[in-house]
């Protein structure tokens, strides 16, 4: 594998983690407030969340990519 995929990858690995534990900690406190289990039920969102936008990210990512290269041109 080159470095330039591993930087992709790596970087949507990271991404992911960050923004699935940012919009679903926001969601859940907006809509749930600070209720017992909050924590639990978050972890809980933000895996399931990270699990989808993972294979999403890698498969849909470099398609989008392509299209997007061709309009800024």
């Amino acid at each position: 594998m080159n470095t330039q995929l591993k930087r992709k990858i790596a970087f949507a690995l990271s991404m992911g983690i960050i923004t699935t534990g940012i919009i679903s900690f926001v969601l859940l406190a907006l809509n749930l407030g600070s209720s017992k289990g909050f924590v639990l039920t978050w972890l809980r969102s933000w895996s399931i969340g990270y699990l989808i936008v993972i294979p999403a990210v890698l498969l849909i990512g470099p398609r989008l990519q392509v299209h997007v290269d061709r309009l800024v041109r």
